[in-house]
């Protein structure tokens, strides 16, 4: 679904216009302690991320979201659902990061929910999350995921939750 509505959200279809919130985003370090390859180092990296979610979008009718508060420009994150090979298993990648100035309002879980409702009927839903971090993981829990395995993933030890 390109636009869903949670209980405070409205999460729809990433666009171009979503490039600079994709770059404050993932260049800030804060959002990127679990990341094994660091922050976003550039605009350019920033539009291929883009390019790509839009190319999922397009080419498989599936893809990661713009997260905002109803009514509100203001992008406060991105997630939802991308088509993926995970430990050897055709999976649906969930995924979510906000802002840091989102974070501790509930909006991770509102987003994760609504990604678990939509992927449901469409195959086996998986967040490979760092071992060491915990905020993703109780995120995950909290949706009602169970940690299925370790596997390495971008060169360290990852949890594999499924839905």
């Amino acid at each position: 679904m390109e636009v869903v509505h949670t209980e405070r959200m409205t999460l729809s279809r990433v666009t171009g216009d979503d490039l600079a919130s994709v770059h404050e985003i993932h260049s800030d370090s804060r959002t990127n302690v679990y990341n094994s390859g660091g922050p976003t180092v550039d605009p350019e990296s920033s539009q291929a991320m883009l390019d790509l979610w839009i190319s999922d979008w397009s080419e498989r009718g599936l893809g990661y979201w713009a997260a905002r508060l109803t009514g509100e420009p203001r992008v406060l994150g991105f997630g939802g659902l991308r088509h993926a090979v995970v430990g050897g298993d055709e999976v649906l990648n969930l995924y979510y990061r906000f802002r840091p100035s989102a974070w501790g309002h509930g909006y991770a879980l509102e987003l994760v929910r609504a990604a678990l409702r939509v992927g449901k009927a469409l195959g086996t839903v998986v967040a490979v999350i760092r071992d060491v971090n915990e905020p993703s993981r109780r995120v995950a829990e909290r949706a009602g995921m169970r940690k299925d395995r370790t596997i390495p993933y971008g060169g360290v030890p990852s949890d594999v939750y499924v839905a």
